[in-house]
């Protein structure tokens, strides 16, 4: 049995608002129980900060893509340096990627060119792939549903998306994080966590956004996702120790045994 400790599985670790004391959140984050960190890329830039922040360091992986805001960016050079990057043995997952109509920083149709790219580039390389959707919800499912279970492995991160969505994601057995949203006064899903399959279930921050009750207003940080992990065991009607030990057992199966390494 894998030791009971949490993983946060989506975590903006490489934002500036970490410069000054990133050592002291990790410590934090250790401190409540929090021994692995999936550090995200969101762009060419982030994802190089994310893999500099992960190489070397226990208890930290990184991941590698183009967020939707940046679809724009997406070109054959930010492919090939994305999926150079995707090698390092600190990289466990593209993304962050997906939809978002809600801000519409690039148009819908540079956003799926760039999600199917790399929808494509993580069943090349066998990984997973962590997928942002927001107000996008029928572009999303139709992809999601083009896909077959597994190919590639999919992280619907920070879930708040339509029975569409939820649907989709459950025909190809992805993966359904949860973030800070869950202990909001407006979220009204509570089905969701408690229909959540118990092999699909991950936690996460998404720090330093979205900081979850009693912390709202505050800067997000990785040590909160125990915060996350309590409500998600409420909802569910379980112990904070059995969501605890299966939301790190589901993070190692999702991305592989280097969430094993301990902050």
């Amino acid at each position: 049995m894998l030791r009971p400790y949490l993983v946060d599985t989506h975590c903006h670790l490489g934002d500036a608002t970490f410069d000054a004391d990133r050592d002291a959140v990790l410590a934090r984050a250790k401190a409540a129980g929090v021994n692995h960190v999936v550090v995200i890329g969101e762009s060419l830039a982030g994802s190089e900060r994310a893999v500099a922040l992960a190489r070397g360091a226990d208890g930290r992986s990184a991941t590698a893509g183009v967020h939707p805001h940046e679809a724009s960016s997406w070109c054959d050079d930010v492919r090939q340096r994305v999926r150079d990057l995707l090698a390092a043995p600190e990289v466990v997952a593209v993304g962050e990627t997906g939809l978002d109509y809600h801000y519409m920083h690039s148009p819908r149709e540079t956003q799926r060119r760039a999600f199917e790219a790399q929808l494509q580039l993580a069943q090349d390389l066998g990984k997973p792939v962590i997928v942002h959707a927001r107000d996008a919800d029928e572009d999303m499912a139709a992809i999601l549903r083009s896909l077959a279970p597994g190919q590639p492995v999919v992280v619907l991160h920070s879930f708040s998306s339509g029975d569409t969505v939820w649907d989709a994601g459950m025909a190809i057995s992805a993966y359904f994080s949860f973030s800070g949203m869950i202990t909001f006064k407006n979220w009204v899903r509570t089905d969701r966590l408690s229909d959540c399959p118990t092999d699909r279930l991950l936690v996460e921050t998404d720090a330093p956004y979205l900081a979850p009750v009693p912390h709202r207003g505050k800067r997000n940080e990785p040590g909160f996702v125990r915060d996350i992990a309590e409500r998600a065991a409420l909802l569910r009607g379980e112990s904070i120790d059995d969501v605890t030990r299966r939301t790190t057992e589901n993070a190692r199966n999702c991305f592989g045994p280097r969430i094993d390494s301990s902050l």
